[in-house]
């Protein structure tokens, strides 16, 4: 057997071995890539039996219940509801009892279903209890709110040398400088030094003096003061 022989059949020998586990190899590889698909899950990939399911909280702490509209609680418990006064009356889901009234001159609003209320005199607060009482024979849980819309019956008047005498309606606490200010002030000809508030006190008169011009200066906190309904304001 000749060398060249010898050495082609050693190449043929080798090549053989190197493909032969090369095939190995690649059977192992494919063999190991089935399984990861179908026995096990791949790497990053989350199964779907590890997938927790969000949890649910069945506490009565963690159940909220609708509840009903809170009556408006921002009333002025204080006001007293006077005539000409304009009220606006709500009742929550019920529409056809709400709505706007006037307090006529005899001190009375109507409302549907229970007519007449006289209501003159009263805090709207007052006026709000008498109304969810009236109304618990028509609508279970009644919740009525009260609100001044328009103050017409607080009023003081401004006589004398004045830029425009006349009534003038008290919408809050405003005080004398306010409302001479909001009168137009006195007038060139005016002694602001001598003006007084005539104010009733009962069956009693009494008569406030309002030195002008110290409340106009300022610093001095009793020299203005709130004024009342029906004062009357003179302005020599």
């Amino acid at each position: 057997m000749s060398a060249a022989f010898k050495f082609c059949a050693f190449k043929i020998i080798v090549l053989s071995l190197v493909l032969g586990s090369a095939y190995g190899a690649c059977a192992q590889t494919q063999a190991l890539a089935s399984n990861s698909v179908v026995g096990s899950t791949p790497v990053g990939v989350t199964s779907p039996e590890k997938l927790a399911a969000p949890s649910v909280s069945t506490s009565k702490e963690s159940i909220s219940t609708p509840q009903a509209e809170p009556v408006d609680e921002k009333l002025d418990p204080s006001y007293i509801v006077g005539i000409a006064d304009e009220l606006q009356i709500s009742v929550w889901k019920e529409p056809d009892l709400s709505g706007t009234v006037v307090v006529r001159p005899d001190g009375m609003i109507t409302l549907p279903v229970i007519d007449d209320v006289k209501v003159v005199g009263l805090t709207t607060k007052r006026v709000q209890e008498i109304l969810t009482e009236k109304l618990k024979n028509v609508v279970d849980e009644p919740q009525v709110t009260v609100i001044v819309k328009n103050i017409r019956s607080r009023k003081v008047y401004l006589v004398g040398q004045v830029g425009h005498p006349g009534a003038v309606t008290l919408n809050a606490h405003e005080t004398v400088l306010q409302i001479l200010a909001e009168s137009g002030g006195p007038g060139p000809y005016a002694k602001s030094d001598k003006i007084y508030i005539l104010r009733n006190q009962g069956e009693h008169q009494e008569k406030l003096n309002f030195n002008y011009k110290k409340a106009v200066k300022g610093g001095d906190p009793n020299a203005d003061f709130p004024l009342q309904s029906g004062d009357v304001i003179v302005v020599p």
